[in-house]
């Protein structure tokens, strides 16, 4: 049984009555695990027809499932990209709105990725996702995600929300507010945010979110759409942080939730002092009424319309080299040459115009890889983004053994033209290697291959 403050106890006797003991039993049982299909890389029809991992599907994610089986991160779905294991109770903050395909989109705190990935399978070939996370050891981690995700159209930066205003005014359509929090909702799975916890903490991170959200503003384009989410219980960093938002800026309201979130979620809290009439709007969603963890989300709406975003710059015109053409024309079946920038002396493949100056991504589009004296070495992002363009592919659904040397790090055997090449699995890209003679250099990084 784990062992609560008392003071948090209190409050939470405030907010859930008689259901406190229900949510103090949900805390003590077994942790709900599941997973997101990645629709960028196969349908949810496809999926179906091979998913070996679980049946049970999420109500409020059209493409979520429950699951219970160990060592997942080791399943081939996984190491190719065909899914995303997060936390169910995390999904919701993504699926309280429609999302335009076209949009420009930044997740603000975005590491490991969850929301991030969940937000670009919601975004067309036109859209863009930029993904920010602050912390720079984060940061790699939400890059590897999105590489082994083999996304196209995305950014990743390591920013603090102030120069995220800076640097981007006026610029998405959405924002995705993720707050750091003091936890309450992970208890279940955290026993240091057990610890952890204290009143002035909630205090501390109440502040840092209404900070976060005034550099938000600044961010956001006029009709432009902010979800506010927490994985935390408590009113002074939910409710209370919405209603100050509020009145400090009048152009925006308070929007209700879509009908599957609504379903999923309990409604806002009306506190002494609260000035918006709609709170009840927000949701709270709490371990004894879902199969999952704690999640507070709010959807905000700039209601002025004014076109005053400023006109965004080209990034600089660069024109690849015959090396570099001649790798892309010998290993892809097409490209866009357009596509094709230089970002921090590295070559990328970046197809929509939207400009970053040098040094401010973390990662920026695809990256193709090195530009070597007389060649070029491709990059892993290379292969999992751009796989399906491939001219050379060794499909190895149907060779496990061989699929796992692969993943091991071997080098395979394949009848196939010398030069590089793809690993697929059920068609999705896993990785890449170089044939020559028969025989396929592996080009898995060591990071993630399989002992």
């Amino acid at each position: 049984m784990k062992t609560l403050p008392d003071e948090f106890l209190y409050r939470m006797k405030s907010i859930l009555k008689d259901d406190l003991e229900n949510y103090i039993k949900a805390i003590n049982s077994p942790v709900q695990r599941a997973f997101r299909v990645n629709t960028d890389k196969i349908s949810l029809e496809d999926f179906i027809k091979i998913n070996d991992l679980s049946t049970e599907k999420i109500d409020y994610v059209d493409t979520g499932f429950y699951f219970e089986k160990d060592k997942i991160g080791n399943h081939p779905f996984h190491h190719a990209g065909l899914i995303y294991v997060q936390e169910p109770a995390a999904m919701l903050p993504a699926e309280s709105l429609e999302i335009n395909p076209d949009w420009c989109v930044l997740d603000m705190c975005a590491a490991p990725g969850g929301k991030s990935s969940q937000l670009k399978n919601k975004l067309g070939e036109k859209g863009i996702l930029v993904s920010n996370e602050i912390i720079s050891s984060r940061c790699k981690i939400l890059t590897g995600n999105i590489e082994r995700l083999g996304f196209l159209n995305t950014v990743t930066c390591c920013l603090d929300s102030e120069k995220i205003a800076k640097t981007f005014p006026n610029t998405f359509d959405l924002i995705m507010v993720d707050a750091p929090c003091s936890g309450e909702g992970m208890f279940r799975k955290d026993d240091n945010a057990i610890l952890e916890w204290s009143i002035d903490n909630v205090k501390k991170c109440a502040e840092r979110q209404k900070e976060i959200l005034r550099n938000a503003v600044k961010a956001l384009k006029p009709n432009g759409y902010i979800v506010y989410a927490t994985c935390t219980f408590s009113l002074e960093e939910n409710e209370m942080v919405i209603d100050n938002f509020l009145k400090e800026n009048p152009d925006f309201e308070l929007m209700p939730l879509t009908e599957k979130v609504q379903k999923a979620t309990a409604r806002g809290i009306k506190f002494e002092g609260c000035e918006c009439e709609n709170i009840a709007f927000c949701g709270r969603a709490y371990p004894h009424k879902i199969k999952g963890e704690g999640q507070f989300v709010a959807l905000l709406h700039n209601k002025n319309e004014q076109t005053n975003t400023p006109p965004s710059k080209p990034q600089a015109i660069y024109k690849p080299d015959k090396i570099l053409l001649d790798f892309l024309n010998d290993t892809l079946t097409e490209f866009d040459e357009s596509a094709v920038k230089l970002y921090n002396g590295r070559p990328v493949y970046f197809p929509p115009d939207f400009y970053i100056p040098d040094s401010i991504a973390f990662s920026f589009g695809v990256t193709i890889g090195e530009i070597k004296k007389n060649y070029i070495l491709p990059h892993h992002q290379f292969f999992t983004s751009l796989g399906k363009n491939f001219n050379r592919k060794v499909e190895l659904s149907g060779d496990r053994e061989k699929l796992e040397k692969y993943l091991h790090g071997e080098e395979i055997s394949a009848d196939i033209e010398n030069g590089y090449v793809v690993i697929t699995f059920n068609g999705a890209a896993v990785g890449g290697g170089k044939a020559v003679n028969g025989k396929i250099k592996n080009h898995y990084p060591k990071g993630l291959r399989k002992f």
